[in-house]
């Protein structure tokens, strides 16, 4: 029986990273979760989260994203890095990146990214700035060489529907709604 790849997840609290976790593990690879050590004190919420992880059997490695040398040791234990971080940390995976070039033993980079093909898209603002940045990110894992998988599955209805698209707010908009371009967009279908 051919060995399972090694699996490191950043971002595994969140909203996606949370399946991904799920599916790693009961896929039987051996599921590493990079896990800042105040996640708990600061989301008490996701205390059972991790122990649910760590019940499935996947593997808790406390670091950030922000901290150099705690990405480059957890990055040497896997073959393969999907980042799920959140908008707000998809501009700092060039620090992943880093990380993953110094460490040298990745197979696999799948950068968090998970939405609209931002190489195949023509957006207004606010998701042009989005999607430029993620495009800086595809660049720059290009030029460090590292084999990678973008993952685009467009948008996700249940983050988008509460609030009805407006990406600036938490809750549906009672009285206003903004509808980016002239409200008439051709949409395509790609099938595979």
């Amino acid at each position: 029986m051919a060995q399972k790849t090694k699996i490191l997840i950043i971002g595994g609290t969140g909203y996606i990273g949370k399946f991904v976790v799920e599916a790693s593990v009961k896929e039987g690879h051996p599921t590493f979760v990079l896990v800042r050590e105040n996640t708990t004190t600061k989301h008490p919420e996701k205390a059972n989260l991790i122990h649910n992880f760590k019940t499935l059997g996947a593997t808790i490695l406390y670091g950030d994203i922000h901290d150099h040398e705690s990405l480059v040791k957890a990055i040497k234990h896997v073959d393969v890095v999907i980042s799920t971080v959140g908008g707000g940390l998809v501009a700092d995976q060039v620090k992943l990146i880093a990380a993953i070039k110094e460490a040298g033993n990745v197979k696999r980079f799948l950068p968090s990214e998970f939405g609209t093909d931002v190489d195949h898209v023509n957006a207004v603002e606010p998701a042009k700035t989005t999607f430029a940045g993620k495009a800086r990110i595809r660049r720059a894992v290009e030029a460090a060489d590292i084999p990678h998988t973008y993952i685009s599955c467009n948008g996700f209805a249940g983050y988008f529907l509460p609030t009805v698209g407006q990406m600036d707010t938490h809750t549906a908009p009672r009285e206003k709604i903004t509808i980016l371009g002239d409200g008439n967009p051709k949409g395509r279908i790609i099938n595979a």
